[in-house]
């Protein structure tokens, strides 16, 4: 959420900034409401002064033993008017954090202007993609040849967009898990959390915009719950209503869930494979940080889901998003994208973002600094990375030509020394 205090020194800035992610702030419905919480104050208050004077000559009538009921009635009427007043006031009020509620985040100075990806800014590029001399298959040919990768059982069970995974291939996914968590948490001073995959409303919208993109997750049937389309939802949401000591901070957690989501608004987008599903996993990393910290934690955070592709030796580049491809809350973002030969193109496998303070805003989330004085964290995500797309990414880079998979060096002792994919026996 931004600051209200931004809109009301700054609307004219506050708009154009919007304008440059493609978000048209309806800024008069923001003046009629600043207008009408103005009028409503000054009354409240008014009236709150005229009853304190009032009172005030009450006293002083009691005191001379004086006749005081007029003046008793006017207060008592008061009472009710003010009464009245502070509910137009509480409802004046409701109705702004709605609105607050509707708008994106600022872009930072630093995200380049733009309407869509492809306007995103290539930050760096590590590894070469590798040279082969056969034809190459996408990860679909590959695990279905090694009968390891199985979509029409996934169908048969719940339809579309759906994967099961057996033998070698499903030791992968857990290999992989486990590699992600242990670099984060020995190498880079990640608490590993469990955490649950469902959330409530309130948390929903403490990390996005709940009643702008519920569509894109599943509700429990009955229940104010939903299912978390990553961990950042329940993560972050560890430190809502609280106020944290400056030296708590910073934060660092790492998470390995699955993810739901509903895909809404995706007909037609990556229906072949693994590549865009109802249900995958991730290994989520979520710092919260002091205000000064957060560009330095970001880059921090973004390096350490860079690791991950570097120690597995799988290319990939770093773009920044453009203001027209930003997340709703973020302020900041670096997608990093791993090169998957089988579609020759570099394809997301982590979104790094900042949010600075709009998610804290939402949450409610403080700490108290040095001077004392209470502010908002800021938070920043990311993914460590999403675990079934890093699998394509291996099974696609690390192919032969007999239809058999190398195994990432690095993965080897998560999987018993194991060095090769190769076919299921009867498959």
């Amino acid at each position: 959420m931004l600051d209200l205090q931004q809109l009301r020194i700054d609307l004219a800035g506050v708009t154009q900034r919007l304008a440059d992610r493609g978000f048209p702030l309806p800024a008069a419905e923001f003046e009629a409401l600043e207008a009408e919480r103005k009028k409503v104050q000054t009354d409240t208050q008014e009236l709150q002064a005229r009853r304190n004077a009032l009172s005030k000559q009450v006293g002083q009538l009691k005191a001379k033993k004086e006749d005081a009921s007029a003046l008793m009635a006017e207060v008592s009427a008061q009472a009710e008017q003010l009464k009245a007043l502070e509910q137009q006031l509480d409802g004046v009020q409701k109705r702004l954090n709605e609105f607050l509620m509707m708008i994106p985040n600022l872009p930072q100075a630093s995200v380049p202007p733009g309407k869509s990806a492809d306007d995103n800014v290539e930050v760096r590029r590590i590894g070469e993609p590798r040279k082969y001399d056969f034809t190459v298959k996408d990860h679909v040919d590959i695990g279905e040849g090694l009968g390891q990768l199985d979509f029409d059982t996934a169908g048969k069970i719940a339809g579309a967009r759906f994967s099961v995974l057996k033998a070698g291939v499903a030791r992968m996914h857990r290999a992989l898990a486990q590699f992600m968590l242990d670099t984060h948490t020995q190498e880079y001073g990640y608490t590993e959390v469990y955490a649950p995959y469902m959330v409530s409303g309130d948390c929903a919208n403490g990390v996005s915009s709940l009643a702008k993109f519920k569509d894109d997750l599943f509700k429990i049937e009955g229940r104010d719950l939903y299912l978390i389309p990553t961990a950042e939802y329940p993560v972050t949401n560890f430190v809502r209503n609280q106020i944290l000591a400056l030296n708590e901070l910073p934060l660092r957690f790492v998470c390995h869930t699955p993810c739901f989501r509903s895909e809404a608004g995706s007909y037609g987008k990556d229906t072949r494979g693994m590549i865009r599903q109802h249900q995958f996993d991730k290994v989520e990393l979520v710092q919260i940080v002091p205000p000064e910290k957060s560009t330095e934690a970001h880059e921090e955070l973004t390096g350490h889901a860079e690791t991950i592709l570097k120690k597995l030796e799988l290319p990939f580049r770093t773009v920044t998003l453009c203001t027209g491809d930003m997340g709703f809350s973020s302020a900041k973002t670096y997608d990093i994208e791993v090169w998957l030969p089988g579609q020759n193109a570099y394809r997301e496998i982590s979104s790094c973002s900042n949010f600075e303070a709009f998610q804290a805003r939402r949450m409610q989330a403080r700490y108290r600094n040095a001077q004392g004085k209470t502010e908002f964290v800021h938070t920043i995500n990311g993914s460590g990375l999403a675990v079934g797309r890093t699998l394509v990414a291996i099974l696609e880079n690390y192919q032969n030509a007999d239809g058999s998979v190398m195994v990432p060096t690095v993965l080897q002792p998560y999987m018993g020394g194991m060095q090769k994919l190769q076919k299921v026996q009867g498959a």
